[in-house]
């Protein structure tokens, strides 16, 4: 892994070296002893981690435990071979190792950077899985999108092939799916998701943000680029546990 897949949000720093991969953590919240973190600096990062750390919809809920010591959000698109990578290899493994343990709260959020003028069908594909959201089905919707994957811009998305997506994971209004695809509900909600992603610096998908949800004044939050493998979250994961506990 090359250190240019972990990057800064913010400084200062502190660095870990995790075997051969220099991991660099951003003290964005430090109130009570450090110096230098002035009031409105505090304020806005804790908006910034609430934001990151809030679904973008009550429906497209989180997975995992709310009392979890760290916080994993994906950055992704659905049509992106590198997100399809992460998804096949990586995310089962953290589900099952970390999230269902009750280390990790996992969350998605779209960030459609492969969009093309002529049908932007990655945001087409976002915006579905939130009207999947809309029947109870957003998880569902989203595994069956990278289940289904066929590549980069090459026609496999359209409102037809996402109709039928809806059919096969056992959504019963399909009417009211297709409603809310042609209405644009969720344009909005995946347009913010893709400024926030924006606003932080990402340019890249897949990309990440982890979030050490410590007890005390200080948290920790750093930036992974790229379908990594599963060590490197699961080591990052037991470094912010070890320090929430501190």
């Amino acid at each position: 892994m090359n250190n240019n897949n972990i990057l800064l949000l913010a400084t200062p720093v502190v660095a870990l070296l995790l075997s051969t991969v220099l991991i660099v953590v951003i003290l964005l919240i430090d109130g009570a002893n450090l110096a230098y973190t002035k009031q409105q600096q505090s304020q806005n990062a804790t908006q910034l981690i609430q934001k990151l750390s809030t679904p973008v919809t009550s429906n497209a809920s989180a997975l995992g435990s709310s009392d979890a010591h760290v916080t994993l959000i994906e950055f992704g698109d659905y049509q992106c071979a590198a997100c399809h990578k992460f998804h096949t290899d990586t995310e089962d493994l953290i589900l099952t190792n970390l999230v269902k343990t009750g280390k990790v709260k996992f969350l998605f959020k779209d960030f459609p950077i492969l969009d093309l003028p002529k049908d932007r069908a990655s945001t087409l594909a976002s915006e579905a899985s939130y009207c999947a959201a809309d029947q109870g089905k957003y998880w569902q919707y989203h595994d069956k999108l990278y289940n289904s994957w066929e590549g980069e811009n090459t026609g496999w998305i359209t409102k037809a092939s996402l109709e039928q997506f809806a059919v096969s994971i056992g959504i019963k209004n399909i009417k009211e799916f297709s409603q809310c695809l042609d209405s644009g509900k969720y344009a909005a909600v995946v347009t913010d998701n893709f400024n926030l992603a924006g606003s932080i610096g990402l340019t890249a998908t897949p990309s990440f943000v982890m979030i050490s949800n410590s007890s005390h004044a200080q948290q920790q939050l750093l930036e992974i680029i790229g379908a990594q493998p599963y060590a490197v979250f699961a080591n990052i994961v037991n470094i912010m546990t070890a320090h929430s506990r501190m």
